[in-house]
């Protein structure tokens, strides 16, 4: 519940955020906690990312993973491209079938899928996995992928935590998707093929290093299991976001996964506002409690220029960020009815930091992108 509190208000601003902004003019949004707590709504002349230059350890970054072609038969063995404490972010190309079984012992394992396909095979059973998919597996899985079509597969750790899912408060627990569309393992006939007295390895990550472990026969060896844990498949398409018609919704609305220090949020096809003093477009706002960083999977991010799929933003805290100009004026005009993209979004709570191996595939151009020209 909420207390009535009377905003206050001074000189030229709106009566809603997000909508009815006079002509010519740009908002921006300061807030505290993401989009969930106090803020406050300016109303400027010009654009707030109307820069000229921009140098320095904010400066907004763009990556393109498509250029790594390196392929590696164990996820540890996957370039780390950006981390902190509490989240690790891999970028993992798998072409032939895994040879070693795989465990994190430091964190719930989050899988997205960019492109192909295969089975896991897990301590629960047999999930078939291909484009698309999300795959949250719990802390000390025992797992390995069997591939079908080489899979590029971007990796989430959430380290020394856990995936739940978000909080949906009056939109109830079938919003946005429904549980029952959560795949699990199955043990089946492919699964108990699988059980030889062939000689395995399991290789496991805790805090960074690799342990490896040698059995004579292979461990995903359960008959069978009972319990509420189990790693679940989420695929992006039966996501269905919310929205409104009269009010551009911010991004945690979005929210797919959660953990204690940062949320993964995706962002799927959906219509765009038709109001006619609605913003159409992701509005300006302050980045000041959370790194940002997105991965574009499909289509055409639409308040973005010269990005394509496979590629991934960051913004660290510290700097305003919004829409690029041509994508701004688009918006404006209402020259589209629907987004056409599919975004992976992580905001982090704590810095993450960038390795060697993403720098290297920098679009160094990124920051400039903004300026009108």
């Amino acid at each position: 519940m909420e207390w009535i509190r009377l905003p206050l208000s001074e000189g030229t601003h709106t009566k809603q955020a997000h909508c009815d902004l006079p002509d010519g003019t740009f908002e921006r949004e300061m807030g505290k906690e993401g989009f969930g707590g106090p803020a406050a709504h300016f109303v400027h002349r010009h654009p707030p990312t109307g820069w000229i230059d921009f140098d320095g350890p904010v400066r907004p970054r763009a990556l393109d993973f498509c250029e790594l072609k390196s392929q590696h038969t164990l996820p540890w063995q996957a370039p780390v491209m950006l981390k902190n404490a509490h989240c690790e972010v891999r970028w993992w190309r798998l072409a032939e079938s895994m040879t070693a079984l795989a465990r994190n012992s430091d964190g719930d394992q989050l899988l997205f899928v960019h492109d192909g396909a295969g089975a896991l095979f897990c301590d629960w059973g047999r999930l078939e996995i291909g484009e698309g998919d999300y795959v949250v597996l719990p802390r000390g899985t025992m797992w390995r992928i069997d591939v079908t079509a080489p899979l590029a597969v971007l990796l989430i750790e959430a380290t020394e935590s856990s995936y739940r899912l978000p909080d949906k408060g009056m939109l109830g627990p079938h919003a946005i998707f429904d549980p029952a569309v959560l795949v699990r393992p199955v043990m089946d006939d492919a699964f108990r093929a699988q059980q030889t007295e062939t000689e395995t390895t399991v290789v496991v990550k805790r805090r960074a290093a690799l342990t490896t472990i040698r059995y004579p026969y292979n461990p995903l060896d359960a008959l069978g299991w009972h319990g509420d844990l189990t790693p679940v498949r989420l695929n992006w398409r039966d996501i269905r976001p919310v929205m409104s018609h009269r009010y551009h919704l911010p991004p945690s609305v979005h929210t797919t996964f959660q953990t204690d220090r940062f949320i993964v949020t995706t962002f799927c096809p959906r219509p765009i506002e038709s109001d006619p003093g609605a913003l159409k477009v992701p509005f300006f706002h302050n980045n000041d409690d959370y790194d940002e960083v997105i991965f574009y999977h499909k289509g055409n991010f639409f308040s973005r220029d010269n990005i394509h799929p496979g590629m991934v933003t960051f913004h660290p805290s510290g700097f305003t960020h919004g829409p690029h100009p041509k994508a701004f004026a688009a918006g404006a005009a209402a020259a589209k009815k629907e987004t056409d993209e599919v975004a992976v979004m992580i905001d982090a709570r704590d810095p993450l930091d960038l390795s060697e191996e993403a720098l290297k595939v920098e679009w160094t151009g990124y920051a400039a992108s903004w300026q009108v020209k």
